[in-house]
């Protein structure tokens, strides 16, 4: 008998998706090379495509090298001849688009030849004036060959007076900006390091030999025995030029910081130190928080791997239920794949996830996840764990309810597709078909990251926007639940 298949592209809305990771090496022989290795220890942060710009030759506006393209790092630089891409200064970028179909065209680091010189940018976030800012740029003549924000900051840079320094053209630019970005910019014969004046968005600085890296996140530190110097500060604009010449300006008025508080409970790597806390501490702190806040009487807890791991082992300890991997997560499944035409129930989260029958059978299970999104895989694994004998189902998971989108560089469905805006605990509950959920409250969360309310933003539980909001979005002030 022959069996009809069909590709069956991913649904990705049941997980919140960063858009991109970034990394500069500065001074180095193999710059472009380490620049390469840092992107793949920064591949959690965009699987869509990756690219880098080299500096060739410091000025030379023809002596810039770029290689860029779709899929993962090892995808886009699969035997790839880094000889191609010489120099002693290079950035690089790993996107996840957050619309529509990949194009290369929105693929970074993006790069132009403008009066003063050649300029190319790295950025991760999001501006919540690009719209305007777009639209004014066009009635100007500007014309767009991408739909990310990040090339509205090549046409401002062009716009800038040619009679400033370089780096006043910089500040002249981010004035222009709100909203979140961690931004690397090269700029004729000179690198600046800038961050958004709310800090939304994660960039720290390292030393390795002479030489200086920046990155999002300190796991891509790991790999090339980068020394941590520090994190850019919030507001910070750093120019670096010659070999190791280094200045810091602050430029900006003082405003509370609004650190991203999920990068702590779902998109940083576990090693990584982000915000000066080591994420998998902060993880199993938020796990002990939900035990305290809601107990339950089991017999094991699992989480929902990877992103519960360390909020499961956290509510584990504390509430002295055994932990255990009721379920296994394949890890080498594609954005596309091959299903039977013939109906094989749940097959998508079947394919990335498996119940073990031999943990979970007879038993009441405590099921930790990060976040619940839509809800649509949370009712496939709870129905995927009483299929394997499971006696009981808690779920609890380790953030508030999420009830509004991200504007600062966080792929998120409208409230429309949040279940927690849509419906109440009891109807969430019984959507997802589960014996009790509960989720950490927001003062929870704050007591297990050790922050407030005006040191992070929580703004997709509280709807509570420090940086901005775009014109049209009217936010919810409380959830349904």
């Amino acid at each position: 008998m022959s069996l009809n298949l069909t590709i069956l592209q991913q649904n990705p809305k049941d997980k919140f998706h960063d858009e991109c990771g970034i990394m500069a090496v500065w001074n180095n022989p193999e710059a472009a090379n380490l620049v390469y290795l840092g992107l793949y220890q920064q591949q959690h942060r965009g699987q869509e495509g990756a690219g880098v710009v080299a500096m060739a030759e410091k000025g030379s506006a023809g002596k810039w090298n770029s290689h860029r393209g779709l899929g993962l790092v090892s995808d886009v630089f699969n035997q790839f001849d880094f000889d191609k891409l010489p120099g002693l200064h290079a950035i690089g970028h790993v996107r996840y688009s957050t619309a529509g179909a990949s194009n290369i065209n929105n693929i970074q680091p993006f790069q132009a030849e403008l009066a003063s010189g050649r300029i190319a940018v790295a950025h991760n976030g999001n501006l919540v004036n690009a719209v305007t800012l777009r639209s004014e740029l066009k009635a100007k003549g500007a014309i767009f060959s991408a739909t990310s924000d990040t090339e509205i900051v090549l046409h401002l840079a062009a716009r800038a007076l040619l009679n400033l320094p370089p780096v006043e053209r910089i500040i002249s630019v981010l004035k222009q900006l709100k909203g979140a970005y961690s931004l690397l910019i090269m700029l004729d014969d000179r690198l600046f390091v800038a961050r958004d004046p709310h800090g939304i968005r994660p960039l720290v600085m390292g030393e390795v030999g002479e030489g200086l890296v920046f990155a999002s996140e300190t796991c891509a530190f790991n790999l090339l025995d980068v020394k941590n110097v520090r994190e850019i500060k919030p507001g910070e604009i750093i120019e670096v030029q010659g070999e190791r010449t280094v200045k810091s300006y602050m430029p900006f008025p003082a405003v509370d910081p609004a650190a991203c508080i999920f990068e702590q409970v779902y998109f940083a790597r576990p090693d990584s130190e982000v915000f000066g806390r080591h994420v998998q501490s902060v993880r199993r702190n938020l796990g002990m928080q939900l035990a305290r806040e809601h107990p339950v009487k089991a017999d094991l807890v699992i989480p929902v791997p990877d992103s519960g791991n360390f909020a499961a082992l956290g509510f584990s300890q504390l509430s002295g239920i055994p932990f255990d991997f009721g379920l296994i997560r394949n890890h080498y499944i594609r954005r596309t794949f091959i299903e039977p035409q013939q109906s094989i129930r749940d097959f998508g989260v079947k394919l990335k996830l498996s119940a073990n029958r031999q943990i979970v059978a007879g038993k009441r299970l405590v099921v930790v996840d990060d976040s619940l999104v839509r809800g649509t895989t949370s009712k496939k694994l709870v129905s995927m764990l009483r299929a394997a004998g499971a006696r009981e189902i808690h779920l609890r998971i380790s953030s508030p309810p999420t009830i509004n989108p991200c504007f600062y560089g966080i792929d998120t469905p409208s409230s429309s597709e949040l279940i927690a805006a849509q419906k109440t605990l009891p109807e969430i509950r019984e959507f997802i078909g589960a014996d009790s959920l509960e989720y950490l409250s927001l003062e929870g969360l704050h007591s297990a990251v050790n922050s407030t309310q005006k040191t992070f933003c929580d703004a997709c539980f509280s709807g509570n926007y420090r940086a901005g909001i775009p014109n049209d979005f009217i936010p919810r002030q409380v959830p349904l639940l």
